[in-house]
């Protein structure tokens, strides 16, 4: 997996992009989508302004500048050295760090959020339960855990996922599986939103949306719960 996305660091995002080139949208809208999720999560589950978080999976930190202003303390890890480098590179005043897959670089308990954005498709399943532990083992007590990933019952997600070079060997799990992770992993207040269903920004597409979060429509979903 390292050597894989390693030969991916100058080309990740195109190769993203080409993968989804079918909806007619922009890769900065998806990642667009995802930054107002967790602005809205944050407020409504943490009630703490700008709080510490660690992105696990975090590629070349494309996502990161969406996240100034709405974070505090922000580091990012990823089994790519290369990828690592290129977020280095391009975020300067990130902590990015690479790591063996297996355990985080941190000590306990301190973050407020950690996420993993797209990233347990790639992990093997038998580790996804160390995955968690390893997510629960750096938040603080009263901190969460937010994962998202792609709804397989998407027929366009599922198209998406096989024009990506880089998820040829992927394994979706849809929300219900990476609630049962949590559960098992010990969290609490356990839950989870569909998102990406309409491919506008307006206001109104987004309450449209917000209210269909219950139903295994959108392409992706966040599942999420307390430490």
């Amino acid at each position: 997996m390292t050597e894989l996305f390693d030969s991916y660091r100058g080309t990740y995002r195109d190769v993203v992009q080409s993968s989804i080139d079918f909806s007619g949208l922009p890769h900065s809208f998806f990642m667009r989508a995802k930054a107002d999720l967790l602005r809205e999560l944050i407020a409504r589950r943490l009630g703490s302004e700008k709080p510490a978080m660690l992105d696990v999976g975090c590629g070349v930190g494309s996502f990161h500048p969406l996240l100034r202003g709405m974070v505090g303390r922000l580091s990012g890890i990823d089994v790519s050295s290369a990828s690592i480098a290129q977020a280095r590179a391009d975020n300067g005043d990130i902590d990015y760090r690479a790591f063996d897959g297996r355990s985080f670089p941190f000590d306990d308990e301190g973050f407020d959020l950690v996420t993993a954005i797209c990233v347990l498709h790639h992990v093997a399943p038998a580790e996804w339960a160390h995955f968690m532990s390893e997510m629960r083992r750096v938040v603080r007590p009263g901190g969460l855990i937010c994962v998202i990933e792609h709804n397989p019952f998407n027929p366009l997600t599922r198209l998406a996922v096989a024009r990506c070079e880089f998820d040829r060997d992927a394994v979706l799990l849809g929300a219900g599986k990476t609630r049962n992770l949590m559960v098992a992993g010990g969290l609490r207040e356990i839950g989870a939103r569909y998102f990406l269903l309409l491919p506008w920004e307006a206001k109104l597409a987004r309450r449209v949306e917000g209210a269909l979060g219950n139903l295994p429509l959108g392409a992706q979903y966040a599942a999420f719960g307390t430490v």
